[in-house]
């Protein structure tokens, strides 16, 4: 530095050392831009050769690219998942879900008519409203039929995160799930439509005062992702969450394999009356992992008289669950959908999907599949961080910021939050109702399977939906407007009838069964009395 200053001081008369300073630093930045590039490229030059010497010269076990066979078959997430359990010798836990990919609604795709049905002017105003629990005393009525899924306070999110969605769900005029955390008041006043569920832990049964606030009653069994029992470590639940769920301070907390007081199946009908008189009237769903034995588990739900089944599917997300789980477990939503809706044919209990449905089309092709809304988790989550990421990354997912155990989560702008939630379901709803128009429906009602076509066998074969090379000839419309019908037959429709008359066969055995019993029971009432 002193030589460039006496260097600049040959050509400059005497100024003080601060300019003399500045001077030289000008000259060092000009010299820099005319031989940073130049170096640099050379650096990199011979870098780059280095490594691409080492790299087809050295052999395999001194080789990086040993471990290039190995990615083929073992990827980057198995990798990471494995030097994980290596660390800790513990279970590990993974957010958001499974990476992998099912093959569900992407081999659908709506099949619109152009000259013997015409789509709807951009002024046309599209019916999204949703009634959930029809046969409820008081059903659940929804402006969309878009939900935001349940997120637990306190074992998932914090406090901000909650209120941020109640508020958007109240702009949307939708409802919120609670999800299975300690119930946080601040959510349930926050809310448009709120759904308690009534889970599998110690707070579970949720008071009355609590159960008051709901405007509808959800039995949380499982979810996409996620089964069975787990242990929360009272590190990892503390603060105002732990008051609020009613923890001792050194309690860990332990979830049950079914709600307090069902200790087996047996519970079931006298747990479901207790709960039906505290509902007061609103609907009570019952949330399940979509599994091959679905039917199964659907039988019981309609002895048990519940008004809502809500099915989360594989590919459905969830906080910290094993990886074991969230990839081996459960069955896609879309095979689990048209299953249950053909069970389900005859009843008067709504379904709701979930699990694995992240865009516009993805939701209304589930709709038109049968199901009365859709309830999504990871979108909202996501967009709840949308523009907020650069203050968690590059060193925590944007997450982070809505996660209560978080040393970032006071870095979460509320008010933004509930507005990135509120306009990304706005942005899906309008795309739905441009798709309706193009399809020309005006409510989701018109909606069915026949606006559909697959484009293979077995997404054909499952859903009852037409096969693309499947040809027909269409008859002339009776009248203009009209639809004209395939000439083949519908095959979901006719499973659907053959469906609800199996049910009624079903439920009429059901009955002549219980019907003899009671005479069994009087007939041996009498013969005692004689004798």
């Amino acid at each position: 530095m002193q030589s460039i200053l006496a260097y600049v001081q040959t050509f400059l008369p005497p100024v003080s050392w601060f300019i003399q300073l500045l001077l030289a630093l000008l000259l060092i930045a000009v010299l820099g831009l005319l031989l940073g590039k130049p170096v640099m490229r050379y650096v990199i030059n011979r870098v780059v050769d280095d490594a691409t010497a080492k790299l087809l010269s050295d052999e395999y076990d001194e080789n990086v690219a040993e471990l290039l066979p190995s990615l083929k078959r073992f990827s980057v997430i198995n990798i990471i998942e494995l030097s994980l359990r290596a660390e800790t010798g513990k279970v590990i836990t993974r957010p958001l879900g499974t990476p992998k990919h099912y093959p569900e609604f992407d081999n659908l795709l709506f099949s619109p008519q152009q000259m013997t049905r015409f789509t709807l002017p951009v002024s046309t105003n599209i019916d999204m409203s949703v009634t959930l629990g029809r046969k409820a005393k008081k059903p659940l009525k929804l402006k969309i039929p878009l939900i935001i899924g349940s997120m637990a306070y306190g074992l998932a999110l914090s406090e901000e995160a909650k209120v941020a969605l109640a508020i958007a769900s109240k702009r949307l005029g939708t409802a919120l799930g609670s999800g299975e955390g300690p119930f946080l008041p601040e959510e349930a006043d926050a809310a448009g439509k709120f759904i308690l569920q009534i889970c599998r832990w110690s707070w579970g049964l949720r008071t009355n005062e609590q159960i008051a606030t709901a405007d509808m009653l959800e039995i949380a069994m499982g979810q996409g992702a996620d089964v069975g029992t787990a242990p929360i470590m009272a590190a990892d639940i503390e603060g105002r969450a732990r008051e609020l769920g009613g923890l001792a301070p050194d309690e860990t907390a332990i979830s049950l394999p079914a709600p307090p007081g069902v200790h087996t199946p047996a519970d079931w009908p006298v747990f479901m009356k207790k709960l039906r008189q505290r509902a007061d009237g609103k609907p009570i769903a019952l949330k399940l992992m979509a599994t091959d034995r679905l039917e199964e588990e659907l039988a019981v739900a309609v002895s048990l008289g519940v008004d809502v089944i809500c099915l989360d599917g594989a590919g459905g997300g969830s906080h910290a669950v094993a990886p074991i789980k969230q990839d081996n477990f459960s069955i896609p939503i879309l095979y689990a959908l048209v299953r249950a809706k053909r069970y389900l044919a005859g009843t008067q209990i709504s379904l709701i999907a979930g699990g694995g449905l992240y865009t516009p089309g993805h939701c209304l092709k589930a709709l038109a599949l049968g199901a009365d809304a859709v309830v999504l988790g990871t979108v909202p989550l996501f967009a709840l961080v949308h523009n907020q990421a650069t203050k968690a990354i590059p060193w925590e997912p944007p997450t982070a910021l809505v996660y209560y155990n978080s040393q970032t989560k006071d870095k979460f702008d509320l008010c933004q939050g509930a507005t990135s939630v509120t306009n990304a379901f706005t942005s899906m709803v309008l795309e739905m109702e441009e798709a309706m128009r193009a399809l020309g429906k005006s409510s989701l009602n018109q909606l069915s399977p026949d606006d559909l076509v697959a484009l293979d066998s077995l997404t054909a074969d499952l859903t009852g939906v037409k096969k693309v090379t499947d040809t027909c000839t269409p008859r002339a419309p009776s009248s203009p407007g009209r639809t004209a019908p395939h000439s083949q037959p519908n095959r979901f429709a006719e499973r659907q009838q053959y469906t609800a008359l199996l049910n009624q066969m079903r439920q009429s055995i059901q009955q002549a069964k219980k019907t003899t019993a009671r005479l069994e029971s009087m007939r041996e009432r009498l013969r005692s009395y004689l004798e």
